[in-house]
């Protein structure tokens, strides 16, 4: 018996002893169930409500040159990148790049996603010998790239694949820019993190 029927149990219990009517329980809804384009777009759709940007692009090859557009955009030097070999072997020509950790200089910080999840249009990422944390929190514009084939339907489902492996250090949930509205209920962005998030999502039938 697991702690939540264990509980209802002695809810259960103590009601009838009272004469009082015991209501089944209903059932937990389903969620989240939607696959395939109608998966991508809710995950869009939820991105952008919660204030990033999302821009599709065919594959890796095109992530090159849309960062180095930002990159000019944000009037930054260059970019910090997880020296990870899916971003690290790209055609970075032209691009002034750096991989490893970020420091309070970087400006501008890549990462890819190990999740994106549709539900909330959250992206996931996990940390690891080649993803450092810092990347996520440091610079004012965090770019994501995420592979359409990685966003799963809700929370759980990110769970489920985290219990069947070794856990790392950290897991961030990233679900838009840093912001809070604690003084005045004015909105400020960057207040714990990044000012802007960008999502590059990769996918290649579209």
């Amino acid at each position: 018996m697991s702690a939540r029927d264990a509980i209802l149990a002695r809810i259960r219990a103590v009601r009838c002893a009272s004469g009082a009517p015991v209501p089944p329980t209903p059932p937990i809804p389903a969620r989240g169930r939607t696959e395939g384009a109608a998966r991508i777009a809710l995950f869009v759709d939820e991105a952008e409500l919660a204030l990033a940007e999302v821009h599709g692009l065919k594959s890796l090859a095109d992530v090159p040159a849309r960062v180095a557009a930002f990159v000019k955009e944000a009037g930054a030097p260059g970019v910090k990148a997880e020296p990870r070999a899916a971003l690290r072997d790209l055609d970075w020509s032209g691009v002034n790049i750096a991989f490893g950790p970020a420091d309070a200089a970087d400006a501008v910080g890549l990462c890819r996603a190990d999740f994106g999840i549709a539900e909330t249009g959250t992206v996931v990422l996990m940390s690891g010998a080649d993803r450092p944390t810092a990347l996520n929190f440091l610079p004012d514009l965090h770019i994501v790239v995420l592979r359409a084939e990685d966003i799963v339907a809700n929370p759980e489902a990110v769970w489920a694949v985290l219990k069947s492996k070794p856990f790392p250090r950290t897991v961030n949930w990233i679900t838009g820019p840093s912001r809070t509205a604690d003084i005045e209920q004015t909105m400020f962005f960057g207040a714990h993190g990044p000012r802007k998030l960008v999502i590059l999502l990769i996918d290649e039938q579209a």
